[in-house]
């Protein structure tokens, strides 16, 4: 009898914790880490820290075995009582464990399908770039993330640092879910000039305006920061704008924000349903409405850049998240376009964001976008392109956006080979010697003889497919700045996943998917009698272990 109750004891105690929904402990590590899967419904998971709601967020809880593991940062709450709660039963709650390191720490940044010179985040979703800033000797890249799944949602600001905008350092998350909703994209500045009141003695408050979205609205919030966004302490007046019903639209978000010197000034730039708005403030906190300009749909860009590097030829640059933009004038309050729309880029890039408050010394205007490239069966999902140089650029049909990579790439350069003057047979016979390397930079320039079509493919995959007769590179119209030119120029990098392309130094910009067509091949120039007129091969490294 005696074993018989044992048993049953054992057995109800089994119950007890198959069927519980909720689990308290004391924080006693840096984490949680929480068991997922891809087939499980995503419900709600709460987590209380002494009585107060803490971290509410949506999950795809394992009750069986993970397909991987994500992580809640708990080190703020050390020695406090957790209480995490989830919305139905789920044996799931019971696997969760704290520890000083994230599941699977031995093998991050060396997983399959790891993205190796781009930045990806440890766990979880990314994708928009928010926030970009320099601040004493620091690159803050802030950017859309789902820390606890591959997939979008729970819309959180991530954060990462660098010294160079190639090596990158992740960072405990920024911004939280709140009351007004999740954190939709934004941007930085720093109030040097303490407009806000925000500042603490000699220290300027780094200042975030950002989008919280509801099921409601989406309006914009300030928060900031006095440890070089470490901590961020959200305004207490928060919205700062709600313009809902004046656009009898929820589509009004992702603020671009910066110092507009001649009035002295913050201008926001706004996506509201159909275009950009633009806002002036003297605090930060307090936006007045100026003007609206149509044609564009989210993560807006304004600024300013010169005219064949001529300080004293300017030109304003607009865009929304595709890319495509106008060149013209901004008096403080107004945009007008004189040309557009262009151009510069496509394939996977998305919501691309420019630094503010880059050094004068330095001068450049740096973007980095949103690569929408998938890391298959990873705990991670997406990746950042590589930081590039705007500049405008005469041509014969006019001032257009140029990109380039930034110089700091060169970091990543291990050694070099170069070759000239080539026959497609004696190019393959060099470029092959690399066929079977994961993280390449080619640059190469080919000379067509026909009007007609020339290019590179790599393991069945076309890297560059340039098509005279139709104006296509890769199935996209282009014409080079020379209308006559028999030649076509590429800067090509190849991470594991992923490959962007720069044609004729910066002119025209894509990138897409890394695919392995076919594991036999390697690589092949093709075309109608072409000239390879240059071949130079690097050899890149990654940015996580050098």
């Amino acid at each position: 009898m005696k074993r018989i109750l044992i048993s049953l004891f054992f057995t109800f105690a089994l119950m007890a914790c198959v069927c519980a929904q909720n689990v308290s402990m004391k924080a006693t590590k840096n984490y949680l880490n929480i068991p997922i899967s891809n087939q499980a419904n995503r419900e709600v998971m709460t987590i209380e820290v002494n009585g107060t709601k803490e971290r509410v967020f949506d999950v795809r809880l394992a009750s069986e075995n993970p397909d991987y593991w994500v992580f809640c940062d708990i080190s703020a709450f050390k020695n406090k009582t957790l209480k995490i709660s989830f919305s139905s039963k789920n044996n799931g709650l019971n696997k969760i464990y704290q520890s000083d390191e994230i599941a699977g720490q031995d093998s991050l940044y060396k997983e399959q399908n790891r993205p190796q010179f781009h930045f990806s985040s440890r766990r979880g979703w990314n994708n928009d770039p928010n926030g970009l800033i320099y601040y004493e000797g620091e690159y803050h890249l802030f950017y859309q993330h789902n820390p606890y799944e591959r997939e979008w949602g729970n819309m959180h600001w991530g954060h990462a640092v660098s010294n160079d905008m190639i090596h990158w350092k992740e960072l405990p998350v920024a911004l939280y879910p709140d009351e007004h909703g999740t954190m939709f994209s934004g941007s930085v500045v720093i109030d040097y000039e303490n407009t806000t009141g925000f500042n603490k003695g000699k220290t300027p408050a780094m200042v975030a305006l950002y989008t919280a979205d509801n099921p409601d609205r989406q309006i914009q919030c300030v928060a900031y920061s006095l440890d070089k966004g470490r901590t961020w302490t959200k305004y207490d007046k928060n919205p700062v704008i709600d313009s809902k019903e004046k656009w009898n639209s929820k589509d009004t978000r992702d603020p671009k924000v910066f110092w507009y010197e001649p009035d002295k000034n913050w201008v926001m730039v706004l996506n509201e349903r159909d275009g950009h708005s633009i806002y002036n403030s003297n605090n930060l906190k307090d936006w007045t409405f100026e003007s609206h300009i149509t044609g564009f749909w989210e993560c807006p860009e304004l600024f300013e850049l010169p005219v064949d590097n001529n300080p004293n030829n300017k030109k304003w640059v607009m865009y929304g998240a595709s890319g495509t933009y106008m060149i013209g004038d901004f008096n403080g309050k107004v945009f007008t376009p004189e040309s557009g729309k262009h151009y510069y880029t496509t394939g996977s890039a998305y919501a691309g964001q420019t630094f503010n408050n880059i050094p004068n010394s330095d001068g450049r205007r740096i973007q980095i976008s949103w690569g929408r490239i998938t890391s298959k069966n990873m705990p991670f999902n997406m990746l950042m392109l590589l930081p590039t140089e705007l500049k405008l650029i005469s041509t014969n049909n006019g001032v257009r956006l140029f990109s380039t990579p930034i110089d700091e790439t060169n970091l990543l350069t291990d050694n070099c080979n170069k070759w000239e003057n080539l026959n497609v047979e004696e190019a393959d016979k060099n470029l092959n010697m690399y066929k079977d390397e994961q993280l390449l930079r080619i640059k190469t320039t080919i000379k067509l003889s026909h009007a007609t079509s020339a290019g590179l493919d790599f393991k069945g995959q076309s890297l560059l497919n340039y098509d005279m007769n139709n104006n296509t590179v890769n199935g996209v119209f282009y014409s080079p700045v020379d209308m006559t030119s028999m030649e076509i120029s590429a800067d090509i990098f190849i991470d594991k996943t992923s490959v962007e392309v720069f044609i004729d130094n910066g002119a025209y910009s894509y990138s897409f998917e890394r695919k392995i067509n076919d594991q036999n091949k390697g690589f092949n120039f093709w075309g109608n009698n072409i000239q390879i007129k240059n071949i130079e091969v690097f050899r890149l490294k990654s940015i996580w272990f050098n």
